[in-house]
C-alpha cells in the first residue's frame, strides 16, 4: 500500500512531466479533495497507507488535472468574495482580479446603490458578490449563454439570492426594458484579442468557454458596445465599472468621451490598468 507521502510524490512528478503549474500546491488539493481533508491535514499524517478505493476515487482526478482541465472545474467549485460558487465548463471560472473589482467598487462608491446591472454574469459571481455586500439592492443579472445563464441561476438559488437577483438572456443591454435605469452597472466582459487567445495556456483554450474570453481582434468590441450604450441605462450620478485588458485604456477613454462620459483608469494590485471606471 502507498502512503500519502508517496502519492503526493508520484503525483507531483508526474504534473511537472505534463507542464502543469503550481504541481505541488494542485497535488496537494486534489489528494486533500479526493480524501474529504483539508490541505493542511495531509501533512499530519504523511505516512498514512491509502486503500485501493481511495486510490481509485484519486485516480481520474488526476488524470483530468494532467490533461489540463483547470483545478476549479474538477473541484466544482470556487471562493469569490466570501461566496462559494459551483463552477464547470458552462461559464468562465471567476478571477482573483474580478474580486479586486468588487473590492474598488465598494471603496469608490460613496452612496449604497440600490439597483446594480451585471452584464455577461457567467457564473453569477459579481452579481452576488455584490447583492452579499449590498443587502438592499435589487440586482439584474444578464448573459448571452443559455448555459451559462443555467449555472448562474443554480448558484442565485444555492446562495439564497433568489428574491434580489433577476437573471436576464440576451446580449448585453438587449433584454432589458426601455427606461430602466441602474446606480452601478459592472462587467467583466471577454478582451482578449485573437491573437492573445493563441498564446493564452491550455486550461484557457481548451475547456473555458472562448465566448467569455475573446472579443475580436482588438479585443474591444464588446467594449465598445457596453460603454456606447450605457449612458441610456446609468441612473443620475450611477457608475459603470468594468474589467478590461491591460493595454485598453486609451481606446477606453476615447470611447468613454464619444459616450459623454468621463473615464478614469484604475490600477490592480499588481499596478496594472486592469479596471475602467465611468461616471
Amino acid at each position: 500500500m502507498l502512503s500519502i507521502r508517496e502519492i503526493k510524490d508520484r503525483t507531483e512528478s508526474f504534473f511537472k512531466e505534463k507542464g502543469v503549474p503550481n504541481a505541488k500546491l494542485d497535488t496537494d488539493i486534489l489528494i486533500a479533495h479526493s480524501l474529504g481533508l483539508k490541505r493542511l491535514d495531509l501533512y499530519l499524517d504523511l505516512d498514512r497507507p491509502l486503500t485501493e478505493a481511495q486510490l481509485a476515487a484519486l485516480r481520474p482526478l488526476v488524470k483530468r488535472r494532467a490533461g489540463r482541465e483547470p483545478l476549479q472545474y474538477i473541484l466544482g467549485t470556487v471562493e469569490f468574495c466570501d461566496l462559494q460558487l459551483k463552477v464547470d465548463p458552462r461559464a468562465l471560472i471567476p478571477r482573483p482580479e474580478t474580486e479586486e473589482l468588487v473590492e474598488l467598487i465598494v471603496e469608490k462608491l460613496t452612496t449604497a446603490p440600490q439597483t446594480i446591472l451585471d452584464l455577461g454574469t457567467g457564473t453569477g459571481a459579481l452579481a452576488l458578490a455584490l447583492a452579499h455586500r449590498y443587502p438592499e439592492a435589487r440586482v439584474t443579472a444578464v448573459d448571452f449563454s443559455e448555459e451559462a445563464l443555467a449555472l448562474a441561476a443554480e448558484n442565485v438559488e444555492r446562495l439564497g439570492f433568489t428574491e434580489r437577483v433577476v437573471l436576464k438572456n440576451g446580449s448585453w443591454f438587449e433584454p432589458l426594458a426601455d427606461g430602466e435605469r441602474f446606480d452601478l452597472i459592472v462587467s467583466n466582459p471577454p478582451y482578449l484579442t485573437e491573437e492573445e487567445m493563441t498564446t493564452a495556456e491550455p486550461e484557457v483554450v481548451t475547456f473555458e468557454p472562448n465566448s467569455a474570453l475573446v472579443s475580436g481582434a482588438d479585443g474591444l468590441e464588446d467594449l465598445r458596445k457596453i460603454v456606447s450604450a450605457a449612458p441610456n441605462y446609468l441612473a443620475t450620478g450611477g457608475v459603470l465599472a468594468m474589467e478590461t485588458g491591460i493595454a485598453q485604456h486609451e481606446a477606453l477613454d476615447g470611447l468613454a468621451k464619444s459616450a459623454g462620459l468621463q473615464g478614469e483608469s484604475v490600477a490592480d494590485m499588481s499596478g496594472r490598468p486592469r479596471f475602467f471606471f465611468c461616471v
